[in-house]
């Protein structure tokens, strides 16, 4: 039986490639592996070879085609070639076909979208997803993402507010939801919660140095970080399928 669990890879350019690690296919598993090692070393037209063999090892797995679509996205960018924009766009698509919760496609797809003058149609996408999936956190999270990509500080502070009432302990919509306050100079609130999402999630170390340097400018005492010692303070920089759009 295969599991749903996915290893994720940040890459260049924020996009994500990931990795199944369901026991029902272990080939498609390695190539997945090896095409993200070639992806991370720029090697992109040797990673879509791999991708594009992981896909024909186990063609209903949306991992391989998120990949796949990730190299071409990511091409696209590079090369400024329209036609690895539309390949990526259909790509994302199929992976939604087979996984329709698959966030770092959403992520990707959208990314897409507003990359080729398509804002009100990355909107649509996201909106969607959200209408189809009332309790979940997740389409809220990157519509607010969208949102405060495009200038709309109020709606994504409004998305994330949502997101939290769905799951309270969403470390990323907390770590969100305090950038925003942050940003807008609401330091208490912001140290609450990005507290809060160290709490579920103690692997940030950007979120910790930040925190440490909140504390030191509002006169509280650093906490220890994970592994035991005080972080570092320092100011962090903020940085052919069915048509969903």
């Amino acid at each position: 039986m295969k599991t749903n669990v996915r290893l994720s890879l940040v890459c260049s350019l924020g996009i994500v490639c990931t990795i199944p690690l369901g026991c029902s296919n272990l080939a498609s598993q390695g190539i997945n592996v090896d095409g993200v090692r070639m992806y991370q070393q720029g090697n992109y037209q040797q990673a879509a070879y791999r991708f594009q063999e992981a896909i024909a090892n186990d063609p209903t797995s949306p991992d391989g085609y998120y990949n796949l679509a990730a190299v071409l996205h990511q091409s696209g960018r590079l090369n400024q070639r329209e036609s690895d924009y539309r390949q990526a766009e259909d790509l994302y698509n199929q992976c939604l076909e087979y996984d329709p919760n698959h966030v770092e496609c959403y992520r990707g797809l959208a990314v897409l979208l507003t990359e080729t003058g398509r804002t009100d149609a990355a909107f649509r996408l996201l909106q969607g997803w959200k209408a189809s999936q009332p309790n979940l956190a997740n389409p809220r999270i990157e519509l607010a993402r969208l949102h405060q990509e495009t200038g709309s500080t109020d709606a994504a502070k409004g998305q994330l507010v949502e997101a939290l009432a769905i799951e309270p302990h969403n470390g990323r919509a907390l770590a969100a939801l305090g950038r925003i306050r942050d940003s807008e100079g609401d330091y208490r609130q912001a140290l609450e919660n990005y507290q809060r999402s160290l709490a579920v999630n103690r692997h940030q170390p950007d979120l910790q140095n930040r925190v440490a340097a909140l504390q030191a400018a509002l006169g509280q005492p650093a906490a220890l970080s994970s592994n035991g010692t005080e972080p570092v303070t320092r100011v962090v920089q903020q940085p052919a399928s069915s048509v969903r759009y």
